[in-house]
């Protein structure tokens, strides 16, 4: 059995809950930066009495350098490894968003959110592909979920922080800037504590690594144990070792030409490579031109500034069993399934939210369209790394984040264009394009269960 084959066959162990804590607790603190965004631009725009214009490139900074950071964080996990690139990201984003809280212009706050965003964008595709590299195929769509549950957290202490930090004054924002510092710190613990894909070390001919890491998940398997590793005979039957002999990887060295963005559109990758980016373009533009505005779409709409941040804070708390419901399906029905159908739910759900004005509709549609939409979103960060290669697939995943990052460029600088024609008709929108991104999931291969190459 080669590493690849070992890892598949093991039980979740406690090493496989090290790795998803650690990789979750690093999610959570990306979405409570992306998260607090939208709580800060509404103060923001009190404070520094900015126009809706403004505050749409404040919020799109971030996206901007979460575009260029998905696709060059992905490229660099593949080159430098998975583990090292995770743990940079988020030292860089942690530093930039604690040096944020002390803007005194706004063209100083969106050139550190930029960067901030670079960070964001590099994090995100290799967390998720770190976390595939190592869990079991039988159940590697439901730990993506769950890790990607983790943005659920996240956002809810965004959702908290916006509700009770951002009001208390002037310089709210700021102190909420300063909690989002928290992941420079975190990095350490990242750099430290997490263990290398063993995918990647095989890869790059490191048998002696990848060998030590299966051999320490293996015996924390109770029910498992390590295998004999056994010579490899050009002819005949393979056979144990000699005893004495010293322990040699199971598997020879690969050679494998270094990852290069033009494979992704090699014949063999072409289709899904185009599939899942616009899917991804689709599923951002949707979201975040939804939630990123949110709060300050229901002040436009005559709700106070306080009661609109907890209208927020409720429906925000409804991604979580979003993801729990997708966690279950992921595995019953298959990622294609699961997927489009999650977002044909979040396109009803905005349909829904177009036609919401008492209190309690918004809140309804408000939580329905966080249930589907977020359930959505583990659904596609469990396809995406699938889709791709061992070589190429922190490339691949971080390519279609980052073309998805375009949408979320654009989606809050269209909101001020759009809010004259209020508030459904841009719901109307973000409903349509979650339709667009449904169709297109039904045509994605399912690899369900099969084994990562």
């Amino acid at each position: 059995m080669n590493h690849a084959e070992r890892l598949d066959r093991l039980p979740v162990t406690r090493l496989h809950t090290k790795l998803l804590l650690g990789s979750g607790i690093g999610w959570a603190l990306d979405a409570m930066d992306v998260g607090l965004i939208s709580f800060i631009i509404v103060q923001l725009g009190i404070v520094w009495e900015l126009s809706p214009g403004t505050k749409g490139w404040i919020a799109s900074a971030g996206f901007i350098g979460m575009a260029i950071g998905a696709s060059l964080g992905g490229l660099l996990a593949d080159k430098i490894g998975r583990r090292q690139v995770f743990a940079l990201t988020l030292l860089i984003y942690g530093l930039a968003t604690g040096l944020s809280a002390l803007s005194m212009s706004v063209a100083i706050l969106i050139g550190l959110r930029v960067i901030v965003g670079l960070g964001l964008g590099a994090e995100l595709p290799v967390a998720s592909t770190l976390m595939s590299e190592f869990s079991p195929a039988r159940i590697r769509g439901r730990m993506i979920v769950i890790l990607e549950a983790f943005w659920a957290l996240g956002w809810t202490f965004a959702a908290l922080i916006g509700y009770f930090v951002v009001p208390v004054g002037d310089n709210g924002w700021r102190w909420a800037l300063v909690l989002g510092a928290v992941p420079a710190v975190y990095a350490i613990v990242v750099r430290l504590g997490l263990p290398e894909s063993v995918r990647f070390l095989a890869t790059k001919g490191r048998l002696d690594e990848a060998e030590r890491i299966v051999l320490e998940f293996e015996r924390s398997a109770p029910l498992i144990q390590p295998k004999t590793p056994v010579i490899k005979l050009s002819s005949g039957p393979q056979l144990p070792p000699v005893i004495g002999a010293s322990e040699a990887p199971s598997e020879p060295p690969l050679t494998v030409t270094k990852p290069r963005p033009s494979e992704l559109w090699a014949p063999a990758l072409r289709k899904r490579t185009t599939l899942i980016a616009l899917i991804w373009f689709c599923v951002n533009f949707s979201y975040y031109g939804a939630f990123i505005w949110l709060p300050s779409l229901l002040v436009r709409d005559g709700i106070e500034v306080t009661r609109s941040l907890f209208y927020t804070l409720i429906i925000t708390l409804a991604q979580l069993p979003g993801y729990a419901t997708a966690a279950v399906f992921i595995e019953k029905w298959g990622r294609r399934p699961t997927l489009a159908v999650f977002l044909a739910g979040s396109a009803m759900a905005a349909g829904l939210f177009s036609m919401a004005h008492e209190p309690w509709a918004i809140i309804a549609a408000g939580c329905t369209l966080s249930f589907f939409n977020l359930g959505a979103w583990g659904a596609l960060y469990a396809s995406t790394p699938e889709l791709f290669p061992t070589h190429l697939r922190g490339t691949g995943a971080g390519w279609a984040a980052g073309f998805g990052r375009l949408a979320s460029i654009i989606a809050p600088l269209i909101v001020p264009a759009l809010i004259s024609y209020g508030t459904a008709t841009l719901f109307i929108l973000f409903a349509v394009s979650f339709l667009i991104a449904c169709l297109l999931a039904l045509l994605l291969p399912e690899l369900r269960g099969q084994t990562l190459d």
